[in-house]
């Protein structure tokens, strides 16, 4: 927040909440303020670089960051010229080195380096490439024209929906008022009770909202049953690859060295759970069991009561 200050009157984003940060193709900024003064008497230059700015150039700053603001603006006006597409070039290596040069021009523009020269060497392109920027500008490429498609598929069935649900809307408003007019008649004749006769009412009002209910919008699909959007190259299927024996599933053999510990049913019958907290709805929602732990603690309590080292043997026999 401390970086957005306006370099004009210093006034920053901390004391005046509201300030709105404004630049132009120099990339520098100004608070709106100052453009105004700026421009009162018709023209004006950046105060930091004296760069002649004019008032329709400025626009509000959307980055923190005045570089990154202004290399966007760059990118924008460099590729509404450099619009070649790949099928353009010969090979993907011609394609690349056309990329490549489209990023060093616009790096030199956004850091100020040989800025002369690289507005030469744009212009040279676009009259080289008159023809090709004017084709590329009014052919629409393949992702273009499917995106326009789909929006226009969506915007058709939107004005569709529209007038489904006017029509409905309007046919639930005469179906309301002949309700009310049956209502008011059947209080003012019948001899039945009224409650009965609004309960009876009200539940035929429900079953006319939901005749008149709107169908769910339908939606096109972009993509097959496998992930494959529309327009793409499907993969072909993998060679199978011989893995060999397929795994089986042995359960391990752990050495206790001690008593057998009880099984999950000896657990609850010889009451060991009574001495163990029971877990609560959060706790088995993360996994926790008592029988678990419980087991657990009577496995790390008992492991190793029967192991006896070789020493200790070695001793029992001596003094045998």
């Amino acid at each position: 927040m401390d970086d957005q200050i306006c370099p004009r009157c210093k006034t920053t984003k901390y004391r005046n909440p509201s300030l709105k940060l404004m630049v132009n193709v120099c990339g520098h900024a100004l608070c709106e303020s100052c453009v105004d003064l700026l421009f009162l008497k018709g023209a004006g230059s950046c105060p930091e670089c004296n760069v002649p700015l004019r008032r329709s150039n400025f626009r509000v700053q959307l980055f923190e960051d005045s570089m990154v603001e202004k290399e966007v603006d760059i990118r924008k006006r460099v590729l509404r010229d450099f619009n070649k597409k790949e099928e353009d070039f010969d090979s993907l290596r011609s394609y690349n080195d056309y990329l490549e040069e489209v990023e060093t021009i616009i790096y030199n523009l956004a850091n100020n380096i040989d800025v002369i020269n690289t507005n030469k060497r744009i212009e040279q392109y676009k009259k080289d490439n008159r023809e090709q920027i004017l084709k590329n500008k009014t052919k629409l490429s393949k992702e273009e024209l499917e995106l326009e498609n789909m929006l226009e598929f969506e915007k058709a069935q939107e004005e569709l929906r529209k007038k489904e649900l006017m029509k409905l809307e309007e046919e639930e408003k005469k179906k309301k008022l002949r309700d009310k007019e049956a209502l008011i008649d059947e209080l003012m004749f019948s001899t039945e009770d009224a409650n009965n006769i609004v309960q009876t009412f009200a539940q035929q009002a429900q079953a006319t909202k939901e005749e008149f209910k709107l169908p769910p919008p339908v939606t096109r699909a972009t993509q097959f049953s496998t992930g494959i959007e529309f327009g793409q190259q499907a993969f072909l299927p993998l060679p199978k690859v011989d893995e060999g024996e397929p795994f089986v599933y042995k359960a391990p053999v752990v050495e206790m060295d001690g008593p057998v510990p009880p099984s999950w049913q000896q657990l609850e019958d010889a009451g060991y759970l009574k001495h163990v907290r029971g877990e609560t709805a959060q706790d088995r929602a993360g996994g926790y069991r008592a029988n678990i732990s419980c087991l657990r603690a009577l496995q790390e309590a008992l492991v190793g009561l029967y192991h006896v080292s070789e020493r200790t043997e070695l001793f029992d026999c001596a003094e045998g």
